[in-house]
């Protein structure tokens, strides 16, 4: 029997997430489209592999919290906001907007698991 055919896409094509902050810590939770990217999601989205991807925020600790029976993951990064909504310079002190980082990432699926039209795909 043959592997299954994988199909390389950003996250933001299998997946939604929503974000938020409390002080300096971010808040990230993704859900994919399909339940059963579930499985295939925990095994790419390391806390290791998401704290790289926000290292050039000053990321310093990643925990991932599974919640497979909604099916989520819940991200928790910490250092990640310039001090915090109120400590910070930056426009967007708050979290929202870090999640695209987050759906920016690429993962191998099975091509049925892909819910974003081609044209989002990259």
């Amino acid at each position: 029997m043959s592997a299954p055919t994988l199909v390389k896409v950003q996250l933001h094509a299998v997946a939604h997430a929503r974000a938020g902050d409390k002080g300096n810590r971010l808040n990230v939770c993704v859900m994919p489209y399909d339940a059963k990217a579930y499985e295939a999601l925990s095994q790419q989205l390391t806390p290791e592999r998401v704290q790289a991807a926000y290292a050039h925020r000053g990321a310093s600790a990643v925990t991932r919290y599974d919640l497979p029976l909604l099916p989520a993951f819940n991200f928790v990064i910490d250092n990640v906001l310039e001090g915090g909504v109120n400590g910070s310079l930056n426009l967007d002190g708050h979290g929202k907007s870090n999640s695209f980082i987050l759906l920016s990432l690429w993962v191998e699926v099975p091509p049925e698991m892909v819910k974003a039209p081609a044209s989002k795909r990259g």
